[in-house]
């Protein structure tokens, strides 16, 4: 036992592999918690899979959909977001909604990138997104509140409450 403590025994390779494994796992994109990281920012390239906009000049509105393989998808609002969650092989042939491991949406106060699953949304207010009429996203159930009184929002929604009943009252 001894001599496996040693300089280059057993314990020594095993703390080096251990080392490995753990330095590998900074690279990737998931957080303490279990939570994937917000993707970056996108390129000017990247077009909502819905509508075809470039979304990097509406980086107040931006939503995305992050996917287990590394890819993602933005989008120009969180409108367009839910349409595609709804029927993702629709806009991406061969996607579905179980390829999907987190959806982030811009805080409309603090304008960074959100768990779009745990998000309020306000619905009907008079702030406009870059396709009219949106669902106006907020990390803080107080903060939708002061927003739904000064904006005269209609309602105060949570991820599982919105349909595409709910998206389609929009348009």
């Amino acid at each position: 036992m001894i001599s496996r403590l040693r300089k280059g025994g057993t314990r020594d390779r095993m703390g080096l592999a251990t080392l490995f494994f753990l330095s590998a796992l900074s690279f990737l994109p998931v957080l303490s918690s279990g939570q994937v990281q917000p993707p970056a920012k996108p390129s000017p390239r990247d077009k909502c899979p819905v509508c075809g906009m470039f979304v990097a000049g509406y980086t107040d509105f931006l939503a995305a959909a992050s996917f287990g393989d590394g890819a993602v998808s933005y989008f120009d609002g969180p409108k367009d977001m839910f349409r595609f969650l709804f029927d993702p092989g629709k806009y991406l042939p061969g996607r579905n909604r179980g390829d999907i491991n987190a959806v982030w949406v811009t805080d409309y106060y603090s304008l960074k990138l959100i768990d779009g699953s745990s998000a309020f949304y306000v619905r009907g207010s008079d702030i406009l997104g870059p396709m009219g009429a949106e669902l106006i996203p907020f990390a803080k159930e107080e903060e939708a509140g002061e927003f739904m009184t000064d904006h005269k929002g209609q309602g105060l929604l949570r991820f599982a409450d919105i349909t595409p009943d709910v998206i389609g009252s929009l348009d």
